[in-house]
């Protein structure tokens, strides 16, 4: 009988690297064609402001509106069938991005990109749950996370070197062998265990689809997001959140809801989802932060800055599946606290120390780097754990939109406090205060991260047999 229940288990790992794979693809595309912007202003013939809001921007937009509609679907439907049908549109619409010669078009197909993300980020998050025995999961979603981070940390490199050498257009190219590898992979995985019928089948035939729910989030998260990130537009966060509420009051009375507001009373999935966004909002904010004031300071250029941050990034790569391994050991919740710790050091090391050059940050940023890659596999791991088999999907596209946001609140709240200063003593006044926000963030995690499960699940520390 054990024989008989091994080729599943061992036929497990191309679906994992292909729902992990495809999941890379949101990041790398935000990031990878950021480099090319310039360029594609001038080939264009637009403003360098348009090109960077119609392409990069309204990428970031969608694609935190479309989470959650996204992991609903994947319930109804199934999540592989989601997976799928959000590679094709990417795709379709890389091609198009590749083809199109005005921008119009151009911007229409960045956004179908974005909209394919929110497919494929929470369908691959609910099959890691769903496909996994849970004492695999801790690793599987530690290198969910690693690679996350790697995709959006080698974009702008990629995207640099494949447009010198081949022109911006075939930036988009980038995608289809990516997929392809992707698609090999899925042929080899065993049949799955639960994806005969969609996980909401039952309700799907009798519940339709809840379009004002899902007007009313899109349109919220819309307004909060555009509202955060302009000056002119700061009227459109209370009404925001005011749509959120709104929103909250719908979605009680609906039949089958976008986001059912019962999966907050979990208490392991509401602690994992929050650590995962301030975890988010600390990363991000330092992506943005370092390269402003170190190239106010020190006359920093972006290569320069990009060393010293990949230092933390590849801290952080090297840590995750680590600590998703020991986050099956140990529990979710000591591993996670500890890594928030680690990261609140390495926070305090730079305010601490003397900000003389690029190189006195690189041991408070491996530290740094070490506590994020500590924190955000056993986070999403109980969260995901948490939540019951047939919400996986909705569950995993409410996550993906709340680490969508964390970065977005992170970003206006440093678009706000870092200025325009040029003063070398109101700009390491500013970093200061940049590093407050920080720490604040990863203690906010730390205390979150109290609601994780203290032990691992008991399969999860029993012995192997012999």
């Amino acid at each position: 009988m054990a024989l008989a229940a091994q080729p599943p288990r061992i036929r497990a790992w191309p679906w994992t690297a292909a729902a992990v794979l495809s999941a890379g693809l949101a990041p790398l595309n935000f990031t990878m064609i950021a480099v090319a912007l310039p360029e594609m202003a001038s080939d264009l013939g637009e403003s360098s402001a348009l090109v960077r809001h119609g392409l990069v921007t309204s990428y970031l937009l969608v694609g935190i509106v479309l989470q959650s509609l996204g992991g609903k679907l994947a319930d109804r439907i199934g999540h592989r069938r989601t997976l799928r049908l959000g590679q094709v549109i990417f795709v379709i619409a890389s091609l198009l991005g590749f083809a199109l010669p005005q921008f119009v078009p151009l911007a229409l197909a960045r956004m179908t990109m974005a909209a394919a993300g929110a497919l494929v980020v929470p369908s691959a998050i609910a099959l890691l749950r769903n496909e996994l025995p849970p004492e695999r999961r801790g690793r599987a979603f530690g290198v969910f996370g690693a690679v996350m981070s790697t995709s959006a940390a080698i974009g702008p490199k990629l995207g640099s070197l494949i447009a010198g050498h081949l022109g911006w257009r075939a930036i988009f190219l980038v995608n289809v062998p990516w997929l392809a590898l992707c698609v090999i992979l899925a042929l080899f995985a065993a049949p799955s265990r639960a994806e005969s019928a969609p996980a909401g089948a039952a309700r799907a035939d009798t519940a339709p689809f809840d379009l004002v729910g899902s007007a009313l989030l899109g349109a919220s998260l819309a307004a909060v997001v555009v509202g955060s990130q302009a000056a002119a537009y700061l009227m459109l966060m209370p009404l925001g959140l005011l749509g959120l509420v709104a929103f909250g009051f719908w979605e009680r009375r609906a039949k089958d809801p976008v986001i059912d507001l019962r999966l907050f009373a979990l208490r392991a999935f509401s602690a994992g989802v929050f650590v995962i966004a301030l975890q988010n909002l600390a990363m991000y904010s330092l992506l943005f932060e370092l390269p402003q004031v170190a190239g106010r300071l020190f006359d920093a250029g972006p290569e320069s800055v990009g060393g010293v941050l990949s230092v933390m990034m590849v801290s952080m790569v090297l840590t995750a599946p680590i600590a998703g391994r020991l986050s099956e050991r140990y529990g979710a919740r000591s591993i996670t606290l500890g890594g928030c710790l680690v990261g609140l050091g390495g926070v305090l090391m730079l305010a601490f120390s003397p900000f003389a050059n690029l190189d006195a940050a690189l041991p408070g940023l491996v530290l740094i780097g070490i506590g994020l890659g500590l924190t955000s596999a056993p986070a999403q791991t109980a969260a995901m754990t948490a939540v019951p088999r047939e919400q996986s999907g909705m569950a995993a596209g409410l996550s993906s939109t709340l680490r969508y946001l964390g970065g977005v609140v992170g970003l206006a709240i440093l678009g706000w406090l870092l200025g325009d200063e040029k003063e070398p003593a109101l700009v390491l006044h500013q970093h200061h205060q940049a590093l407050w926000v920080f720490g604040i963030s990863l203690a906010a995690a730390a205390l979150c991260s109290l609601g994780l499960p203290k032990s691992a699940p008991v399969h999860a520390r029993a012995p192997r047999p012999a």
